[in-house]
């Protein structure tokens, strides 16, 4: 079941991966060169070096879940985030995901508790 969504934290590891990596080697990849904890809970998204292959390491109760999509045709376009972070939105991802590009977007307010 894909339990990912809006609740979780989002970070992209900006070098290109070897997807021939599992669990183990991508959980090094986060804690060594990302400084996280990869049973922290938040989703750490990986590319190819030509981004045709995602995959997305989460650590959910009892033990990791990874997620990967290869595409036929056309490539992945990474998040546009600051060059100091990793972390990006659930929007971001989807938009990867769906291979959106947005031109100009304008985020209303909301109210948040």
């Amino acid at each position: 079941m894909f339990s990912l969504g809006s609740s979780h934290n989002y970070h992209f590891y900006r070098k290109s991966c070897d997807m021939r990596k599992s669990f183990n080697g991508l959980s090094g990849l986060v804690k060594n060169e990302l400084n996280r904890e990869p049973t922290s809970g938040d989703v750490f998204v990986f590319l190819n070096r030509n981004r045709t292959h995602l995959k997305l390491l989460h650590w959910e109760r009892g033990g990791f879940v990874l997620y990967y999509k290869r595409l036929e045709r056309g490539s992945f376009t990474p998040p546009v985030i600051r060059e100091d972070q990793t972390s990006f939105t659930w929007t971001q991802l989807v938009l990867m995901i769906e291979g959106i590009t947005v031109e100009k977007s304008v985020q209303k307010l909301r109210y948040s508790h």
